[in-house]
Order: C-alpha cells, then structure tokens, then sequence
C-alpha cells in the first residue's frame, strides 16, 4: 500500500485551472470535491496508521474515493 495522498492537484496536475473555475460554477462539482478531499484524508490517515481501521472499512473508503474521482474526472471531460 501506497501511504502517498491521492491530492486531486496530484490526480489532475493539468486541471487545476478548470477544478477551480468548477468549484466556484457548479455546487455539486464543488461538493464532490469536498468529499473526496474527506475520504482521501481518511485513507491517508489509514495508511499511515494515525487512525486503525480494519480491512474492510480501509477498501471501502478506497471504493468511495475512487467512485468521486470517476465522477470528479467525468465532470472535467465535459
């Protein structure tokens, strides 16, 4: 396992620019942004053993910040 932070500036370095004007345009944009930024700080958190989880609760946390940045990157694409 990778204890590396999955920040979406790190996921999408060439976006940054529409990631922004997203947030301030578009609520549910901005709202699957702060989702992500909760979840993947919780799989952080996880992986580096500052919060103990068990294997199931860390993959599903997994599964949720992959599914919003399917949805975070199907919105840039449009």
């Amino acid at each position: 396992m990778s204890n590396t932070p999955h920040t979406l500036h790190d996921e999408f370095p060439a976006e940054a620019h529409k990631i922004s004007a997203l947030k301030a345009s578009d609520a549910h944009f901005a709202k699957l942004l702060t989702e992500y930024d909760s979840v993947n700080d919780k799989v952080h958190r996880a992986e580096t053993r500052l919060d103990l989880l068990t294997d199931v609760e860390e993959e599903t946390l997994r599964k949720i910040r992959s599914r919003l940045k399917d949805q975070i990157a199907a919105a840039l694409r449009k």
